[in-house]
C-alpha cells in the first residue's frame, strides 16, 4: 500500500508537470506580447516569489490537519483555476491574478512532499528519496518545453502557449483522479499548539544557518530568474524551439547526477554536497553573460543543471532537522522565512535590466559567491544531523 501512495502521490506531480513545462517557461514573453513593461515582468517574477514565500506554510498546515490526499486534491483545482484564467486572458493583468491560483500547485504542495517522504523513509535514505522525486520532477521539464516551443513555432506564440494551457487543464483533473485513487490517509489531528512563533524559536540552529546561505543562493538566482527567456531569446537570438532544447538539456544534466549524488550524500557528510550546488548558482549567470554561439549557451546551461547537484542534500538536511511531530509546519516555515527573504531579488533584477541586461547577471554571480562562503563557514554539517 505505501509503494501504491507514493507512486499515486508521484504520477499526479509528473501529469501536472507536464503540462505546466508546455509554457510555464515562456510566461514573461507571453506577458510581454500581452501588454506588459519589463517593470511588469518583473512584478510577475516578484509575485511568484511571495507566493512561493507565503504558501508553504498554510500548505503544510494543510497537509498535516487534513491530510495528504485531500490537501493535494485541494491544490490541484486551485491551480486549474489559475490556468483557466491564463488561457482566457484578454490583458497582462488576467495573468497576473491567475498566478495567484496556478502557484498552488507548485508552492502549497511542497511540505506535503515532505511529509510524505518524511513519514516513511529514514535519515540514511532521504536523500535517495528526495533524489528518484526530483528526477520525476525534471523528467516534464526535459520533455515538454521543447514541445511548448514546437506549439509557439506553430501556432503562433498566443496560440501555442493556449494550447499548452488547454492541455493542463485537462491534465490537472487526470492528476486529482490519481489522487483519488490512491490510499494517502489523513493522518490523527493532533491539537495545533505550536504556534508559528514557537516553531522558529524551536528551529535548530544548523538549520537556520542553512536558511541564511539558501536565501543568499536564492538571491543569486531570483535576481535574473525571469529575464533569463529574455536574455537567450531577446539578446542573444534565440528562438522558442532552441530555448526548449536548452532548458531541456539544463534537466538531463540535473537528472544524471541526482541519484549518485544523493546515494554518496545519504552515506557522508551532507554539507560538500550543499556547498557545490551553491557554487553552480553562481557560476550560472557568470557563464550565461559572458555566453555568445551555441556551445557557449550549451555550456551555461550545463552548469545551470549542476546547480541541482546537492539539491537532494540540502532537502534531506532540511527534513533532518525539522520537528518530526509538526514536519509539514515545520518545512513550511523555513520556506516561509526564505521567500519571505527572496521574493523582492526580481524587482531588483527588472532594475539592473533597464540599466543593462547583463548587470542582473553580474549581480547575481557575486550574491551566489557570498552564498558559498557563508555555507562554507557556517553551515551545518552531516554530523549535526538527528535523524527525525
Amino acid at each position: 500500500m505505501l509503494q501504491r501512495n507514493v507512486l499515486a502521490m508521484l504520477a499526479a506531480f509528473l501529469v501536472l508537470g507536464m503540462g505546466e513545462e508546455l509554457w510555464v517557461r515562456f510566461v514573461p514573453k507571453y506577458l510581454e506580447i500581452l501588454g506588459a513593461s519589463a517593470w511588469t515582468v518583473a512584478a510577475y517574477g516578484t509575485l511568484r516569489e511571495l507566493l512561493d514565500a507565503l504558501y508553504p506554510y498554510p500548505g503544510g498546515w494543510a497537509a498535516d490537519r487534513m491530510g495528504r490526499r485531500r490537501a493535494l486534491e485541494l491544490f490541484a483545482l486551485l491551480a486549474a483555476g489559475g490556468y483557466l484564467l491564463y488561457l482566457v486572458a484578454p490583458g497582462w493583468p488576467w495573468v497576473i491574478t491567475g498566478t495567484v491560483l496556478v502557484m498552488a500547485w507548485s508552492s502549497l504542495t511542497l511540505p506535503a512532499i515532505f511529509a510524505v517522504l518524511g513519514d516513511n523513509l529514514p535519515s540514511s535514505q532521504r536523500a535517495t528519496g528526495f533524489g528518484v522525486q526530483s528526477i520525476l520532477k525534471r523528467v516534464p521539464i526535459i520533455l515538454a518545453p521543447p514541445l511548448g516551443g514546437w506549439l509557439i513555432s506553430r501556432l503562433g506564440f498566443l496560440g501555442g502557449v493556449r494550447a499548452g494551457l488547454a492541455v493542463t487543464i485537462v491534465l490537472a483533473f487526470v492528476g486529482i483522479f490519481i489522487l483519488r485513487r490512491s490510499y494517502l490517509e489523513p493522518p490523527a489531528p493532533a491539537p495545533d499548539t505550536e504556534r508559528l512563533g514557537s516553531l522558529w524559536r524551536g528551529m535548530d540552529p544548523g538549520l537556520k544557518r542553512l536558511l541564511t546561505a539558501d536565501v543568499l543562493a536564492r538571491w543569486a538566482e531570483g535576481i535574473p530568474k525571469v529575464f533569463i527567456v529574455l536574455f537567450v531569446m531577446d539578446v542573444l537570438g534565440a528562438g522558442p524551439a532552441r530555448f526548449g532544447w536548452l532548458t531541456s538539456l539544463q534537466m538531463i544534466t540535473a537528472t544524471l547526477v541526482y541519484i549518485p549524488i544523493a546515494r554518496i550524500s545519504d552515506r557522508m557528510d551532507r554539507k560538500p554536497f550543499v556547498l557545490l550546488t551553491f557554487a553552480f548558482f553562481a557560476l550560472f549567470p557568470l557563464i550565461l553573460a559572458r555566453a555568445s554561439g551555441t556551445l557557449g549557451l550549451a555550456l551555461a546551461f550545463v552548469v545551470a543543471g549542476l546547480r541541482e547537484t546537492g539539491e537532494p542534500a540540502r532537502k534531506a538536511m532540511i527534513l533532518d532537522l525539522s520537528a518530526a511531530h509538526a514536519r509539514g509546519r515545520s518545512v513550511g516555515l523555513y520556506y516561509l522565512v526564505r521567500g519571505l527573504a527572496v521574493f523582492p531579488a526580481s524587482l531588483v533584477g527588472g532594475w539592473l535590466w533597464t540599466l543593462d541586461p547583463r548587470w542582473p547577471l553580474y549581480a547575481a554571480f557575486a550574491v551566489g559567491v557570498a552564498a558559498c562562503v557563508v555555507h562554507a563557514l557556517w553551515g551545518p554539517s552531516g554530523a549535526q544531523v538527528v535523524s527525525a
